[in-house]
């Protein structure tokens, strides 16, 4: 299914003269700061159809006449063209506010084509600097992002938008940050006569957990990775806990580092590496590179046969999956007279060493490697 920016233009793309609100002439023609560099961005690295939506009041009338209407839009086009940046559709509303035309935005009389199973509505998005932008994604069913400053969240408030406006700000920098920010997500589904596991991954989120393994203290640390990278998890797994909990932890390590993996994508702009921590009478080290090797060095022993409802013999053995399935190089260290303090503290050093790899500079286009390649 197809994904759609629905960009306005005057106040977004182009500025919008104070007095007349009307690109009537070259003379007029300005680009919003950013707005350029950040399209090419987009258009060039994320899979989003373009297309223009904009209301053009009395255009073809005495009060605004086509003749001084084409020359700044086609030279607009044209400027964006050679960035890089063409729109796929290109819809116009010349209508007055007083006449109540259904094609006017709000309305959506224009884009009846996206409402089709070719197009993933949900996931796209309405790009524009007025709260009509913000009701016009409500009316498609997607996603807005308002280009104004925060004091425009009253008016989101008051006009019951706050679950269709996603982010407000006046800066495109910002709005390329979460565009690219929604990318880096990945849904797993690992089936086997030994266990049925779903899980889904965004590394951008808040830390927000899902977890039921059919393991209380596996839940915990597992809660511990998604909390403390920041990273929103959801793992579900159906186990044969009957048998032992082997294969519970094990898949459940692979199907998760697969997960990374994933959304982890080609890897560029990622700082890559990452981290210790104490935690009460304990020391954890996890040192982590999603270098794409993967390798286990283990300097941990523990006294107690189990913790909680875990087997303690199979935390190496979870971290082993893990490096393996994500392609992750990681060493790790724990010492400390508590085991629950041991192995917490290892789960949120991994965690944080997560957080510090994962972090990602959506204008830095270049791998951190020597090699080219990871």
């Amino acid at each position: 299914m197809k994904r759609v920016l629905f960009i306005d233009r005057d106040g977004t793309i182009i500025n919008e003269p104070p007095v007349d609100f009307q690109v009537d002439s070259l003379e007029k023609l300005e680009f919003y700061p950013g707005a350029i560099s950040n399209l090419n961005k987009i258009a060039s690295k994320l899979d989003f159809e373009l297309a223009m939506v904009t209301n053009q009041d009395g255009l073809g009338t005495d009060s605004f006449p086509e003749e001084t209407f084409w020359p700044a839009q086609n030279k607009m086009l044209k400027t964006l063209e050679g960035e890089g940046i063409v729109f796929d559709e290109i819809f116009i509303d010349p209508s007055f506010p007083c006449d109540n035309s259904p094609a006017r935005k709000p309305g959506t009389a224009m884009l009846k084509k996206y409402f089709s199973e070719e197009y993933d509505l949900k996931n796209s998005f309405v790009i524009g600097d007025r709260t009509t932008d913000v009701q016009l994604a409500k009316n498609l069913g997607c996603s807005a992002i308002f280009l104004a400053d925060k004091a425009a969240e009253d008016e989101i408030i008051k006009n019951e938008l706050t679950d269709t406006c996603k982010l407000i700000t006046t800066n495109w920098d910002e709005i390329c940050r979460y565009l690219f920010s929604k990318e880096r997500t990945s849904s797993v589904v690992r089936k086997t006569s030994e266990t049925d596991i779903s899980i889904q991954l965004n590394l951008d989120g808040t830390g927000k957990c899902d977890i039921s393994t059919g393991l209380n203290f596996f839940d915990h640390m597992l809660e511990q990775i998604g909390k403390h990278s920041g990273c929103d998890l959801t793992i579900k797994v159906n186990g044969d806990l009957h048998v032992d909990e082997h294969h519970t932890i094990e898949d459940t390590a692979l199907a998760l580092g697969q997960a990374f993996k994933g959304a982890l994508g080609d890897k560029r702009g990622i700082e890559r590496y990452g981290y210790c921590l104490p935690m009460d009478e304990c020391m954890a080290l996890v040192a982590l590179d999603f270098g794409g090797r993967p390798w286990l060095v283990w300097e941990t022993e523990f006294k107690r046969e189990m913790v909680g409802d875990m087997p303690t013999e199979m935390f190496m053995h979870f971290f082993k999956s893990f490096s393996d399935a994500s392609l992750s190089n990681l060493r790790i260290q724990a010492d400390g007279a508590n085991e629950h303090h041991k192995i917490e503290g290892i789960f949120k050093a991994l965690a944080r060493a997560i957080k510090m790899a994962i972090k990602k500079d959506v204008f830095n286009d270049t791998l951190p490697s020597t090699k080219g390649a990871l």
